[in-house]
């Protein structure tokens, strides 16, 4: 069975409502990213980060998952499909996908300060005073700007084994996700479904792209016809 290594970005999940990390203005849900999305913003006002991902997680109980990702799901009985995203919503596991790698951290997890392998699934408001098990204070399980990215190695992995290459809703800006690609084998085809296709340094050099200039919900059917024929 083929390996489908599909790359999803903010434009994955925004028809569902989730703006993911950077929007076009610099902004995440209204919020300056360096104040929310930083060591920095963290060590000056732990509060307002905390209460930034309280209401983060609280929207993933408003929100489903669309028809882009189940057109996903429905890849795996034709394809070994292993999805890596930068979004940290659960979107994509809510709708069935068995494979999923999250470059830039979960909603829906917290770590410790001290013990960053210390990982807690988490749904409820996290407070001041909630500590891991070694009694440090929890942090989101996000990876924010400046920090690097533990998941990156695997990642670069998965794509090097890759039999067809698909991104979807990413503006191909962010590193050192946008570099993935450079590792997929060169033989591999690579789709690309957005709106707007951003063709960074790594796609320039592939002969075979295809782009598919449509959202996720529209992209991925059109993927689909594509991929089975």
């Amino acid at each position: 069975m083929q390996k489908v290594v599909v790359l999803t970005g903010a434009g994955m999940s925004a028809e569902s409502g989730i703006k993911t990390f950077r929007d076009h203005d610099g902004l995440w849900e209204n919020h300056d990213v360096t104040k929310v999305a930083s060591p920095e913003g963290w060590a000056k006002n732990r509060d307002l980060v905390l209460d930034f991902y309280n209401k983060r997680r609280a929207q993933l109980t408003e929100v489903k998952p669309n028809a882009g990702h189940k057109g996903l799901v429905e890849l795996e009985e034709h394809f070994d499909v292993q999805i890596i995203t930068q979004n940290v919503d659960d979107l994509h596991e809510r709708a069935g996908s068995n494979k999923v790698l999250h470059l830039h951290g979960e909603l829906n997890k917290v770590r410790s300060t001290q013990y960053p392998e210390l990982v807690y699934h988490w749904e409820k408001d996290l407070k001041m005073g909630d500590t891991c098990e070694k009694g440090y204070q929890l942090r989101p399980h996000i990876v924010w700007f400046g920090e690097g990215v533990p998941k990156i190695e695997p990642a670069v992995k998965l794509t090097s084994e890759a039999d067809i290459i698909v991104i979807i809703g990413t503006s191909m800006q962010v590193y050192p996700a946008a570099s993935l690609v450079a590792y997929a084998p060169r033989t591999a085809p690579i789709f690309y479904v957005d709106p707007r296709p951003s063709i960074n340094y790594e796609l320039q050099a592939r002969r075979h792209l295809r782009t598919i200039e449509a959202t996720a919900t529209v992209g991925v059917q059109r993927l689909k016809r594509e991929l089975l024929g």
